[in-house]
C-alpha cells in the first residue's frame, strides 16, 4: 500500500491536515492503472473499498459534484478524510483484491457485502470428480469452495470468462464421473470448440490433470499469482527437459495469458450487464418444456438483419450459454449476395454461411437457433439448411409485434404469457442480436461517410 501523505514545506514541513480537500488533492496524483482504492475517515479507519481499471479516474469521481448528489454516495462521502491505493497488474486482480479486502476489513460503507447472501459468489464444486465453476447468489455450505461476495455480477462473469481461457474449467451442470464410459461418446459444447474448456464431458482430459487446473485457479483466486507463475514455469522447464514439448507449449501459452491479463480488456465488455428479471435456468427449463426438447438446452444463438435504405446490409449472431450472453461467440456478417432490401434472402445467406462453416469444421451446433422475425424469416432459414443439406438444430423465430414463437411446419404460433421465463429469455436473445446488428451497421455507415 502506498504512503501518499503530503507535507507542506511552507508550514515547517508538518503533515497536511487530513480532510476531504486533502483527499481530493491526493487522488489527483494516483496512477492511471488498475487497482483498489481505500477511503479513510479522520481516525484513518477504512470506510470504503472499491476497484478501478483506472485508479485516478475512478477514485477521483468521488470528489466531483455528481457524487455529492448521487443518493448512493451523498450520505457518506463527507466522511472521507484520506485515501490510499494498491496497484494491481490487471482489472481481474483488482476485482479479486477488492473482494478479499472487503471481507477482511469490513468497511462500514461496504456493509451490504458482509453478510448479504444475495450478492454473487464464485463457487467451485470441489467434491465433484470434475469440479465446475459457477456464479451463484445462493451458495451451498458443503462440498464447495466459495470466493466473494463480489459487488458486481457482471464484472464477476466477465472475470470468469477471462480466466476460463487460461484454466479451461467447465461451467456446465453435467454430472460427470470417470467410471461411466458413456461420457466417451458425449458431444462437448461450443466451449470445447473454441478451446475454452478441456471437455472432461468427453474424457479429453484426465481427472488428475483437470483437478490440477482447478487447483491452479484456486491459487490464483487466493492471491497466489506470483507463486502460480513460478510453479508453472518450473513445470514447463521440466516438461521441456523430458522432451514433452506439447505439454511445455501448453504451459508456455498459459503463462503468457496470465502475464498479459491486463491486456484482455474491460471485464464488463465480456458479458452484458445482468438482467435481473430474467432467471436463466428457469428460462432454459421453460424452453425445454415449451419446445418439447429431450433435454434442457445450453446454447442459444440469435440472428438478426439490419439495413438502411438499401445501402449496407449486415447480420449479427449472438451466442448465449446457460442463459447468459457469451461475448466471444458473437459474430458479424456483411451480406454479400443480396442487392437492395431483402430480409428473407439476407437471412438465407447468413444461415448458409454460418452453418456451412460449422459443419465443415465439425464444430457443435447450438441447441436452439432463434431467428428475429416471423414465418418469412423462419422459412428462409430452413431453406438454407435444406439447400446446404445440413440437418438443422431446433430453429424458431420470434415475431416482435405480438411476441409469437413460430416453429417450422406449424401454422399456429406458440403464445406465452408476457411474464413467462422462457419468453423473457428469448426476448433477451432477440433484443441483443438486434442491438449487435444495429451497432455494426452504424460502424459501417460512419466508415462510409468518412470515406466519401
Amino acid at each position: 500500500m502506498t504512503d501518499q501523505t503530503k507535507t507542506n514545506d511552507d508550514d515547517n514541513e508538518q503533515p497536511q491536515e487530513l480532510g476531504f480537500d486533502h483527499a481530493a488533492v491526493k487522488v489527483k496524483n494516483f496512477p492511471q492503472v488498475p487497482g483498489v482504492y481505500l477511503m479513510k475517515d479522520a481516525a484513518e479507519r477504512v470506510i470504503y473499498v472499491g476497484k478501478a481499471k483506472n485508479l485516478r479516474s475512478r477514485a477521483g469521481s468521488y470528489f466531483l459534484k455528481a457524487a455529492a448528489e448521487d443518493q448512493r454516495t451523498a450520505p457518506w462521502i463527507g466522511e472521507i478524510a484520506d485515501i490510499d491505493f494498491v496497484e494491481c497488474e490487471s482489472e481481474v486482480d483488482a476485482l479479486l483484491m477488492e473482494s478479499r479486502l472487503i471481507k477482511d476489513i469490513q468497511p462500514k460503507h461496504n456493509k451490504d457485502l458482509k453478510d448479504d447472501k444475495t450478492f454473487p459468489y464464485l463457487m467451485i464444486t470441489t467434491r465433484d470428480e470434475f469440479p465446475r465453476v459457477e456464479v451463484t447468489r445462493e451458495p451451498r455450505e458443503k462440498g464447495v469452495k466459495l470466493y466473494g461476495p463480489f459487488p458486481s455480477a457482471g464484472s464477476l462473469r466477465g472475470a470468469i470468462q477471462v480466466l476460463q481461457r487460461i484454466f479451461k474449467f467447465r461451467t456446465c451442470t453435467l454430472d460427470i464421473t470417470e467410471s461411466d464410459e458413456r461420457w466417451k461418446w458425449f458431444r462437448p459444447c461450443l466451449l470445447a470448440s473454441i478451446n475454452q474448456c478441456t471437455a472432461p464431458c468427453n474424457f479429453r482430459i484426465s481427472k488428475e490433470d483437470y483437478r490440477r487446473d482447478i487447483r491452479r485457479l484456486q491459487t490464483f483466486m487466493e492471491g497466489g499469482k506470483k507463486r502460480l507463475l513460478k510453479e508453472m514455469h518450473d513445470e514447463m522447464m521440466a516438461a521441456s527437459k523430458s522432451l514433452d514439448f506439447e505439454r511445455a507449449a501448453v504451459l508456455r501459452d498459459e503463462i503468457g495469458m496470465l502475464e498479459r491479463l491486463e491486456d484482455r480488456g474491460e471485464l464488463d465488455t465480456h458479458v452484458q450487464p445482468e438482467v435481473f428479471y430474467i432467471d436463466p435456468q428457469k428460462g432454459l427449463s421453460g424452453l425445454r418444456k415449451v419446445l418439447d426438447l429431450p433435454k434442457t438446452p445450453r446454447t442459444i444463438e440469435g440472428m438478426d438483419i439490419a439495413h438502411l435504405g438499401g445501402g449496407e446490409t449486415v447480420a449479427s449472431l449472438v451466442q448465449f450459454i446457460d442463459g447468459l450472453p457469451f461475448k466471444p461467440g458473437y459474430r458479424r456478417f456483411r451480406i454479400q449476395d443480396v442487392d437492395g432490401i431483402d430480409d428473407f434472402r439476407s437471412m438465407y445467406e447468413v444461415v448458409s454461411r454460418r452453418f456451412r462453416k460449422l459443419s465443415d469444421d465439425q464444430e457443435s451446433f447450438p441447441d436452439i437457433l432463434l431467428i428475429d422475425g416471423g414465418k418469412g424469416q423462419l422459412n428462409a432459414a430452413m431453406a438454407a439448411f435444406r439447400d446446404q443439406e445440413i440437418t438443422p438444430p431446433t430453429v424458431i423465430s420470434l415475431a416482435k409485434r405480438d411476441e409469437e414463437i413460430f416453429r417450422p411446419g406449424e401454422s399456429e404460433p406458440i403464445r406465452l404469457s408476457k411474464s413467462a421465463y422462457a419468453l423473457r429469455l428469448l426476448q433477451y436473445v432477440r433484443d441483443e442480436s438486434h442491438r449487435f446488428a444495429q451497432h455494426y451497421h452504424h460502424i459501417l455507415r460512419s466508415k462510409s461517410t468518412f470515406e466519401r
